[in-house]
């Protein structure tokens, strides 16, 4: 079977009980579409998990970007040579917005991890995918974080830049193709937001499954096989 979870936000036991729920085996793949960290108090638990599973994917979001423009940097000494450069105006700023959206407890948890371990998670995260398109029977799936921002017809998936495709919310009432059995699967928008329930939202071929798991919602997952919802 194939899975589909968005917006975990550190939520590491959500995360079990949802591997739990759906009885997740080896035999299954699950794509993770953004935003696994921040916010929640188990992100590093939950990275060190998903990279332990060949069959987990993980898709970057925005809020994996803004932590990896960050931890690279922590991972640099700072010597009198580089650091005018280094640390200057621009980083600080960018920590600061990291952390007023979420990223206090990542980074408090990422310097708690000895020098060899804060490398291979920042190596994970590097290696995000920034979308994939799978085939599941006779759907064709688009899996991305926010969606296809900046849409234009005939605009190639490879022409979006990360911003278009982390950050910016797309109109969750365009079908985006023309053909009816090709889905995009998105989080980065809470459903609360849209109809106020914590319910995976469908529009127009847009699936959007970001319940708030960390906000006053639920972790979703979607079991692309026959479109079943669980919830945690």
């Amino acid at each position: 079977m194939t899975y589909v979870i968005s917006d975990i936000h550190g939520e590491y036991e959500k995360y079990l009980s949802m591997l739990k729920l759906i009885e997740f085996s080896d035999n299954d793949d699950m794509y993770i579409i953004g935003d696994c960290i921040d916010r929640g108090d188990g992100s590093v638990k939950l990275l060190r998990d998903m990279s332990g599973r060949s069959n987990v994917f993980p898709i970057v979001g925005n809020h994996e970007l803004m932590a990896l423009d960050i931890l690279d940097k922590l991972l640099v000494e700072i010597t009198e040579e580089n650091a005018d450069s280094h640390l200057n105006t621009d980083t600080m700023m960018a920590l600061a917005q990291w952390q007023s959206n979420g990223g206090g407890p990542t980074l408090a948890q990422f310097k708690a991890l000895t020098s060899d371990e804060r490398f291979l998670l920042l190596d994970y995260l590097k290696d995000f995918s920034p979308y994939e398109i799978i085939d599941v029977g006779e759907r064709t799936f688009i899996l991305v974080h926010s969606g296809l921002g900046n849409y234009r017809k005939g605009k190639k998936l490879r022409e979006y830049s990360l911003q278009e495709l982390c950050c910016i919310r797309p109109d969750y009432g365009i079908r985006y193709f023309d053909d009816n059995n090709v889905y995009i699967v998105s989080g980065h928008t809470p459903t609360l937001a849209i109809t106020g329930k914590p319910e995976i939202y469908h529009n127009s071929n847009n699936i959007l499954i970001d319940c708030g798991a960390t906000f006053s919602g639920r972790l979703a997952c979607l079991r692309l096989d026959d479109m079943k919802e669980f919830y945690v």
